[in-house]
């Protein structure tokens, strides 16, 4: 029932985005001066979740109901006004005007910046290239980039003539494809050669292991062993950064070649792609509804995984298995929420990709759209104590979301049946598990 209600909220906010903007002739000056609006309704129900998702002992959601009103309302309404004087000027400067010289400081100049005059050279917006590109060549230029957005949007290129173009080159390659193991190594080396060219300890690492390998015989061998006394400082800092560089939105469309990447790619051809100055104007909004969704997925999630190590160590410590009822020390709360912030960044990156990169077509206004979608859904159902899987939805917001392109082609239900089948199998497989590590432990030998 959460996905599918999840869904509702998502298709309802992007479909509202999509009539309001994205379907206007000139929809970058739609994007920015209803960009408050947006602001708001993030402002507000990020507020309620703080509300009724916060800590007990602020007991914020025991105040009257016109107090919480008040507040939210207040605070979202805040946001919504400080986006009107700061946020709209400064993107009218740097997408309408084109201003490549402003710096991102320069917002505190609020409607001063719509007396800026423009520069002479002004001639594209200097806005990050949001649309998905695959086997993108080494030199490729940001402008170029632009240009083939731009030749989308100008109607040259519809998702249908898209999706064709794709099936014919795809049958022209199926002849010299290379094999499967061949393309993830010629993708893992393509981003590794990225990452070797940074500056900084990631950098370093990346080029440590790249000039360090493990050669011929047993690890023992002097020469592995010099090697291998170089290589484990690059690993550790490898492992703790890796997944903060890494490039979710090139990795949208999968391996080129391979059999997900060839699948993705026929999903994407069928979404609409909309300008970067449009995209780029709700980037912004997306900041304000990821904290949103982050705080009721930490909310739940912190709970499910604390609730068991709380019991256990309350009756470990003072032997009274009744103490397991007590209310739950604060560093056990931040212990858990280090833990999951540590996995977020160490290895996060790869659950991204398969949740949301490998289900349909990902943008500033579609992320916006399924975040806000999945945290009113959550809040919803913390009303009513109902317990909610935040990434049951998410993922049917994402799904909602990939429906509103006006196909089922638009979405990966593969993907989805993977997932849904999943979510099936993880109560069987993680019960047994439990039963039987639970099993061992009461029949080992023990002593009196």
């Amino acid at each position: 029932m959460a996905p599918v209600i999840s869904a509702g909220f998502a298709a309802t906010i992007f479909m509202f985005i999509k009539l309001v903007v994205h379907m206007r002739k000139r929809p970058v000056p739609w994007a920015i001066y209803t960009s408050p609006f947006f602001f708001l309704i993030a402002g507000t129900v990020c507020t309620l979740s703080i509300v009724f998702k916060g800590s007990p002992n602020l007991k914020l959601n025991q105040n009257p109901g016109w107090y919480v009103a008040a507040v939210t309302m207040g605070t979202g309404g805040g946001v919504a006004l400080l986006s009107a004087m700061f946020f709209v000027p400064f993107v009218h400067a740097k997408v309408i005007k084109k201003d490549h010289t402003i710096k991102w400081w320069m917002f505190i100049m609020g409607p001063l910046l719509f007396k800026r005059p423009a520069p002479l050279d002004a001639n594209m917006a200097d806005v990050p290239n949001y649309a998905v590109v695959q086997d993108e060549p080494a030199d490729q230029s940001q402008t170029g980039l632009a240009e083939s957005n731009l030749t989308l949007r100008q109607g040259q290129t519809s998702p249908k003539e898209a999706a064709e173009g794709i099936e014919t080159r795809l049958a022209t390659a199926e002849a010299s494809q290379a094999t499967y193991k061949e393309l993830m190594v010629q993708g893992e080396s393509k981003l590794h050669s990225r990452l070797m060219m940074k500056q900084g300890p990631l950098g370093w690492a990346m080029r440590t292991l790249h000039d360090n390998p493990i050669g011929g015989g047993q690890i023992y061998e002097l020469h592995n062993v010099r090697a291998l006394a170089k290589r484990l400082p690059a690993m550790i800092v490898c492992g703790a950064l890796y997944g903060l560089h890494y490039d979710i939105h090139a990795a949208q469309i999968g391996i080129a070649g391979t059999p997900d990447g060839i699948r993705m790619q026929r999903v994407y051809a069928h979404a609409e792609k909309y300008p970067n100055e449009v995209e780029h104007t709700y980037s912004f909004v997306q900041i304000l509804t990821a904290c949103t969704a982050s705080f009721a997925h930490g909310a739940n999630d912190i709970g499910n995984s604390v609730g068991p190590w709380a019991v256990i160590y309350s009756a470990w410590s003072t032997g009274n298995a009744a103490a397991a009822k007590a209310p739950v020390p604060v560093w056990q709360l931040v212990v858990l929420s280090a833990t999951i912030s540590l996995g977020l960044t160490t290895y996060g990156y790869n659950i991204m990709k398969v949740m949301g990169n490998k289900i349909t077509y990902h943008s500033p206004s579609r992320g916006s759209s399924m975040e806000m979608g999945a945290a009113i859904t959550v809040l919803l159902f913390s009303q009513f104590s109902l317990p909610v899987s935040t990434s049951m939805c998410i993922t049917g917001a994402t799904v909602g979301v990939g429906l509103c392109n006006g196909t089922l082609k638009a979405v990966n239900f593969q993907r989805v049946g993977l997932l849904l089948l999943s979510w099936i199998a993880t109560i069987p497989i993680a019960g047994t598990i439990g039963g039987v590590l639970m099993g061992l432990f009461l029949n080992a030998p023990h002593f009196k």
